[in-house]
């Protein structure tokens, strides 16, 4: 079962500044990142991500520079700024809202019961 695009698309922004605030990194390992955290739910392209960053960083919230390693080619890195630690903050509080009404209607509804979702940071 894969995750609906319309659902993709509203995690993008948070998913990607989560990421990112564990550290610097690129393109690609984002994308085995989302994998990763999904266990392959979420099929991320490249072009889903590319201008989601460029986005983030035209608005401020990332920045990016090239960076060589040695023996492999040049990358483009990309960092959370201030103003991205603010916008991921607003982000997880509107997701907390979002899903703490989605457990409400579930466990209300006694038509399913919903497992215990841990969101570390959760403020």
């Amino acid at each position: 079962m894969r995750v609906t695009k319309d659902l993709v698309a509203a995690s993008a922004t948070p998913m990607v500044l989560g990421i990112l605030s564990e550290g610097e990194s690129y393109g690609y390992a984002i994308l085995r990142r989302i994998n990763d955290l999904s266990g392959g739910e979420l099929d991320w392209t490249e072009g889903l991500l590319y201008p989601l960053l460029h986005r983030l960083e035209r608005l401020g919230h990332v920045e990016s520079s090239w960076q060589s390693v040695t023996g492999e080619r040049r990358r483009k890195y990309y960092r959370i700024t201030e103003s991205g630690l603010a916008e991921l903050a607003e982000q997880r509080r509107q997701w907390n809202t979002v899903v703490d009404a989605l457990k409400k209607v579930w466990l209300d509804s006694g038509e399913w019961t919903l497992p215990a979702i841990p969101l570390e940071g959760r403020a």
